[in-house]
């Protein structure tokens, strides 16, 4: 293909291995790399040189994010705005991990974080965005331009069927019960049993997430004289439960992110307690941060899978559990049905809006 009689250019927004490797996946469907340099000064500040002419082309900047998030994005907006002033008519944003998605709502007197970043992206210059999998779908009402939510779901469930030996004997688990929904997903589909874990292992990132326990928890001797208002009873948890019955089975726990994996670890080991046999991870972005790959090799988990929206290759070789999918393919198709204006519904075929 003629990249200049195509209209459109594909940017990496840093030089890294693993988002140069991605990049070059993606862009395997004709299109050149463009000619850019991304680095950092000697005082840590992020310079972009744009070596060729972007005037009105429609240009895809592919960012993934490395362990230095901030950087990441310094990166992207710098990139982004270089592009806006050399006039380019279009600047996508592909983003497979949307960073500080888990700040999506109000904790007590902090801030949603991922509302400013994507105030951040539109006033650099971005007109669309590519991500995969966000950790909550509503953060697609941040932005004033319009973002292609992605799943990895259908890659992760080949996987499953091609690589989990006897996966008909498996058992989908969610590991709290906010994860309920996604684990039922990839029940229905693969037409398997479903488990949910409750109590003292799950994840508390409800807990304090909508700040409803901003105001004091005492009661206002202060107000209206007259005002008695009721106290809202403090959680509890109960002890760790399994709902379902995972005995003899293969144990398959699903979610969107793992981070920190001491939640993972907890669950595996009450789940081989239950009776599982084998304990496997599916999650769409490995950040394995701290000693994630340690922790997972010391323990009941047998294979970790997660996709390549995330650069993991460190990881990897800490933990031969973790396993790799590859999900560059639908990232190069959703680029260009983008630039040649097809629908995007083919993308998004079979999912529900639970999903």
């Amino acid at each position: 293909m003629n990249v200049a009689k195509s209209g459109y250019r594909v940017f990496s927004a840093n030089s890294t291995a693993a988002c140069t490797e991605l990049a070059k996946k993606i862009t395997e469907l004709g299109v050149e790399l463009g000619k850019s340099v991304v680095y950092q000064e000697s005082n840590r500040e992020t310079r972009v040189d744009v070596k060729e002419s972007v005037r009105g082309q429609t240009i895809f900047i592919i960012q993934t994010i490395p362990r230095d998030v901030n950087t990441a994005i310094m990166e992207l907006l710098v990139m982004a705005y270089a592009l806006k002033t050399s006039c380019a008519k279009n600047i996508i944003g592909v983003i497979p991990y949307f960073p500080y998605s888990k700040q999506c709502k109000m904790r007590k007197r902090g801030s949603i974080v991922c509302k400013l970043l994507a105030s951040m992206l539109a006033k650099a210059g971005l007109t669309h965005i590519i991500t995969m999998d966000l950790h909550q779908k509503e953060i697609q009402g941040f932005f004033s331009f319009p973002v292609d939510n992605l799943r990895a779901s259908p890659f992760l469930l080949q996987y499953i069927q091609e690589e989990v030996p006897d996966y008909r004997n498996a058992i989908i688990v969610a590991k709290s019960p906010s994860a309920a929904k996604r684990a039922q997903s990839y029940a229905e589909r693969l037409r398997l049993g479903l488990a949910v874990m409750h109590g003292e292992a799950q994840c508390s990132e409800s807990d304090m997430a909508d700040g409803r326990h901003s105001p004091p928890c005492v009661r206002n001797t202060s107000g209206h004289p007259g005002l008695e208002l009721p106290l809202m009873m403090a959680k509890e948890k109960p002890p760790i439960t399994v709902v379902g019955d995972v005995g003899g089975r293969i144990a398959i726990i699903v979610d969107d992110i793992i981070d920190d994996v001491e939640d993972f670890v907890a669950a595996a080991e009450i789940l081989k307690e239950r009776g599982a046999y084998k304990i496997y991870i599916m999650a769409t972005h490995g950040l394995l941060s701290a000693d994630a790959p340690r922790l997972i090799e010391e323990s009941a988990i047998d294979e970790v899978v997660v996709t390549n929206t995330v650069p993991h290759e460190v990881q990897k070789l800490q933990c031969p559990k973790i396993k790799t999918v590859d999900v560059s393919m639908i990232l190069a198709e959703a680029i260009r049905r983008i630039h040649n204006g097809e629908s995007m519904a083919y993308l998004f075929r079979n999912i529900t809006v639970d999903d």
